[in-house]
């Protein structure tokens, strides 16, 4: 296949490997509504391709795998189409996030740099997952007035003890160690070997992708996640997210404040509402059914102003000023809470079947 490297995104294949490099370096391979079609309809094509033994996803430049989905893209599609680009992106997104959950052939994800929000969706869910020195992974949507999504909350909810609640609220950023101790990755190698990995991986003799993974893979040392975890636990383990900021307040040390500091920068109602998500996610009992609910509240969050706040206070205004609404949690009742996780009119839920 001829790839043009103006291209977003490159898809091609190479050797017995389905290639899918994200290809806007600029933007730290940040995905367009266009870049999913196209990954979609290679996924679809390599399923009965018999020349596609595997999938190979990593990102153009030494920055970013992928950041996130084009927020400022969606924040300004609002004047001229409403909530018609926004819809139509999480439509398309969603149901490919679900389809790299249950892929049929091996799907290798290097996530090497930044991976964040919609990175985390294109890798997450994948059978293989490799982490390096460079690698920062986070899912950091509450800072901007959404929930964390692609699949975000399944995999925060299958996070050991409260992690998952942790990184949900407050977005911090994991590196290699800790997205290993999380559960977001797999193995750790360093960037200097990621050529001699896919090499091996496109390799028509290359092997089993075990053991060209475990030939090349390292200790990716301690994890400070890990060495918190007590106090993870103790403060996020249980209850309100009120009665977090209350717990953290009242514990000794550095780390308390500043987790309590960074809690009341983050959208009330995108906290709340994250915290609910993640609880409820292994009562669902599926990828599917966690990207349904993140759907109706990823919608509602956009179109109740409270998304498009916070992309104009972070990224177009960058005043770091947003004007959440409503603006202290104690005013983020239970019955908004189940308003924003009830169904959809029926012709407007994703509808993805568990």
């Amino acid at each position: 296949m001829q790839v043009a490297s103006t291209d977003e995104v490159l898809i091609r294949r190479e050797g017995r490997a389905g290639r899918i490099t994200m290809n806007r370096p600029q933007a730290l391979n940040a995905l367009t509504l266009a870049m999913v079609d196209r990954i979609w309809e290679a996924l679809l094509a390599w399923k009965s391709d018999p020349a596609v033994e595997l999938i190979l996803l990593d990102g153009a430049g030494d920055r970013a795998l992928c950041a996130g989905g084009d927020v400022r893209a969606l924040y300004d599609s609002r004047e001229q189409q409403g909530s018609k680009l926004a819809r139509t992106f999480w439509r398309n997104e969603y149901p490919l996030n679900a389809l790299i959950g249950r892929y049929p052939k091996p799907y290798v994800a290097i996530q090497d740099g930044i991976v964040m929000g919609g990175g985390i969706g294109l890798s997450g869910h994948a059978q293989h997952r490799i982490v390096t020195e460079r690698s920062r992974l986070a899912m950091p949507e509450t800072g901007i007035g959404l929930i964390p999504d692609v699949g975000g909350t399944w995999l925060l909810a299958h996070a050991p003890g409260a992690l998952g609640i942790y990184l949900g609220l407050t977005g911090e950023v994991m590196r290699a160690a800790d997205a290993i101790h999380a559960r977001f990755t797999n193995d750790f190698i360093p960037s200097s070997k990621i050529s001699q990995l896919v090499a091996r991986l496109v390799d028509a003799g290359g092997g089993p992708i075990e053991e060209a993974v475990r030939a090349l893979a390292e200790d990716a040392g301690p994890s400070a996640l890990a060495a918190r975890r007590a106090d993870i636990d103790h403060a996020f383990g249980t209850g309100s997210v009120e009665a977090m900021l209350e717990t953290l307040r009242k514990m000794p040390g550095e780390w308390a404040q500043k987790t309590a500091a960074t809690l009341m920068q983050k959208s009330p109602k995108a906290m709340k509402l994250t915290l609910a998500a993640i609880r409820n996610a292994p009562r669902l009992g599926s990828l599917k059914a966690a990207l349904n609910v993140e759907y109706r509240l990823c919608v509602r969050l956009f179109e109740d102003g409270e998304f498009p706040e916070g992309v104009r206070a972070l990224i177009v205004d960058k005043d770091r000023s947003p004007k959440w609404s409503p603006a202290q949690l104690a005013d983020v009742s239970p019955e908004l809470i189940a308003a924003y996780l009830a169904p959809l009119a029926p012709d407007e839920e994703l509808g993805l079947a568990p």
